[in-house]
């Protein structure tokens, strides 16, 4: 995950938060869990299968498969379209490690582009177009923070060259486009219950959305050891053949009973968190010139933006984090280094400062602020106020 500038156990704004959130939901989870331990079956069991139901219905996909993390949801994604070694894929420069180390694991490379200017922090398609090679076989969008990626000229290119549009939407439940959920426009998605998510577990868990059932049915099968027929709800699908090498990749129940219980309230979650970034950017209005606050990107099309994170651009970035640690609140750095800069992938070949030049400024200047339901009007306030003061030179 992106770096923490402060403890949870600070005082102050935690930059996460969601005590009152489980107090109040409770006795729902309470019910979802006592139902886990009368059936006995604590994992790819019966919860599960309620959990993908209800996705299904929430995100309008035929298909949603459960799996344990949202890093596992792209792999099993990537295989299922097909997608392995000697294949590249197109994703954005500037994204969490994920999105690139996703297609290492699925055995493919990899290839970069930059994001666009237009602040929705998505792929420019033209650069995507520029990455294709004849190795290449999908495109992979990441619908980051708010709001959807420039899905209309990304599925265009797509259909133009021949390749798979596979979108990691972990962070996008909830963002429509034109009526489309994120993950649902091209082959298939992915969703992330990391607990910070819009909807979060209380550790990892993440879901395969796809309207193909061929890359449903394969992926079902790549997250059990490539067995064969039934396995969720199924305890004697243990003896199943394997008629591929998959992985162990099982959704806890308990985890599934969680985010059922959280399903309940997602809207209403949603809707408080667009209250919050409303209320951010009325009153960091004033800091113009050396704060840039979100926008949505008119794209043509209706798109619902979910406030996942609220991401600010900022002028002297580690100064002001230290100036809201020493206060006690916490931020994020999303994210501290672009994907073709990382250890991992800096000894390719272009892969030098000054290659992808948007995303290398996105790195130096956003900063993400406090922002989910619990969050009071009081932490809001606290968080503006320590900025202005910053920037005034008031300690």
């Amino acid at each position: 995950m992106p770096t923490t500038s402060i403890e949870k156990s600070s005082p102050g704004v935690p930059f996460f938060d969601q005590s009152s959130s489980f107090t109040e939901l409770w006795p729902l989870i309470e019910q979802h869990i006592d139902d886990v331990f009368d059936r006995g079956k604590f994992s790819h069991g019966r919860k599960v299968a309620e959990l993908e139901r209800a996705l299904a219905e929430y995100t309008g996909a035929r298909h949603a498969v459960a799996v344990n993390s949202g890093t596992d949801a792209l792999v099993l994604l990537l295989r299922a379209a097909g997608i392995g070694p000697g294949d590249e894929v197109v994703v954005p420069a500037f994204s969490f490690f994920a999105s690139a180390s996703a297609v290492s694991l699925a055995g493919a490379t990899p290839v970069f582009a930059d994001i666009t200017a237009d602040g929705d922090y998505g792929m420019d398609p033209a650069s995507a177009e520029a990455a294709v090679t004849g190795r290449t076989r999908a495109v992979m969008p990441v619908h980051l923070f708010s709001q959807p990626a420039d899905l209309a000229a990304l599925g265009a290119l797509a259909e133009r060259r021949g390749l798979r549009l596979l979108e990691d939407s972990a962070e996008g439940i909830g963002m429509r486009w034109d009526g489309t959920h994120t993950g649902l426009y091209g082959d298939g998605g992915v969703l992330s219950f990391f607990p910070t998510k819009t909807l979060g577990a209380l550790g990892d868990a993440g879901m395969i959305l796809t309207d193909d059932p061929e890359i449903a049915e394969q992926a079902g099968v790549l997250r059990h050891h490539g067995r064969m027929g039934r396995t969720i709800d199924h305890i004697a699908g243990i003896s199943n053949l394997s008629g591929v090498s998959g992985t162990n990749s099982k959704m806890d129940d308990v985890q599934a009973a969680v985010l059922l219980a959280k399903l309940t309230r997602l809207d209403r979650d949603i809707a408080r968190r667009r209250e919050l970034a409303d209320a951010y950017t009325e009153r960091l209005a004033g800091a113009d010139g050396v704060l840039a606050v979100p926008r949505t990107v008119d794209r043509g099309v209706p798109v619902d933006p979910v406030t996942y994170v609220y991401l600010v651009e900022v002028e002297r970035r580690d100064e002001l984090v230290a100036h809201l640690a020493a206060r006690g609140i916490g931020t994020e750095t999303y994210y501290p280094r672009p994907l073709h800069l990382q250890p991992a992938y800096a000894d390719r070949p272009g892969h030098r400062p000054g290659a992808f030049p948007r995303a290398e400024a996105a790195c130096a200047r956003t900063l993400a602020l406090p922002l989910y339901p619990d969050l009071t009007e009081a932490g809001l306030d606290a968080v503006c106020t320590a900025i202005f003061d910053f920037y005034a030179g008031r300690q």
